[in-house]
C-alpha cells in the first residue's frame, strides 16, 4: 500500500481484496454450521456477495442504521440494529462462540481513528468466533487469542486482514 496511490486506485484494491478474503474465507469455512456475521452493511455489496456464496448458514447483520440497496438488505429477523459497542456484548450472550466466519468493514478514511476503534472493537468481536472461524477485516485488528493468517492470491497486502481462532 502506497501513500503516493490516488484514491481510485485505493479503493480498487480494497475491493479486490475484500473479495478474495472473502471467498477465501467462505471456502475455508464451508464445512462449519455456525452463523456469519456482517459487521457494518453499508450499501450491501459485500452482504449480497455473501449472500450469493453461502449455502445453509444464517448470516446476521450487525448495522447502526440501514441504508442499503434493497436487494442488499437482510430480513428483520437477520438484522441486528443499533451501535457495536453495545450489540457485540449482547450477542455474545446470545449466540456465544459460535460464528464461522466475521466480516467487518467498520472503518472510516481516517487511519488513525480506523486503528483506535479496532483495538477497542477487537475484544468484543474475539469472544463470538468458533474455533475454526475466520475473522476477515478491512483493518488491522487486535486479538488474543485469534492468529493472523497470509492473504490468499489476489489480495493487496495492508488492504484486507484474515485472522483464525
Amino acid at each position: 500500500m502506497s501513500d503516493n496511490q490516488s484514491r481510485l486506485d485505493l479503493f480498487i484494491d480494497r475491493m479486490v481484496s475484500q473479495r478474495a478474503c472473502l471467498d477465501f474465507a467462505i471456502d475455508q469455512t464451508a464445512d462449519q454450521t455456525g452463523p456469519v456475521f456482517e459487521l457494518g452493511l453499508g450499501n450491501g455489496r459485500t452482504y449480497h456477495h455473501m449472500m450469493q456464496r453461502i449455502q445453509g448458514r444464517p448470516i446476521y447483520v450487525f448495522e447502526r442504521a440501514v441504508a442499503s440497496h434493497p436487494d442488499s438488505t437482510p430480513s428483520d429477523d437477520q438484522l441486528i440494529l443499533g451501535d457495536v459497542r453495545e450489540t457485540l456484548p449482547a450477542s455474545v450472550e446470545r449466540f456465544g462462540a459460535t460464528a464461522s466466519l466475521i466480516h467487518a468493514d467498520l472503518g472510516g478514511h481516517n487511519r488513525e481513528k480506523n486503528d483506535v476503534f479496532a483495538r477497542f472493537v477487537s475484544p468484543l468481536i474475539e469472544p463470538l468466533l468458533a474455533p475454526g472461524g475466520l475473522m476477515v477485516s478491512s483493518d488491522r485488528m487486535y486479538f488474543e487469542g485469534l492468529s493472523e493468517l497470509p492473504l490468499p492470491e489476489g489480495a493487496v497486502e495492508g488492504r484486507c486482514f484474515i485472522y483464525r481462532r
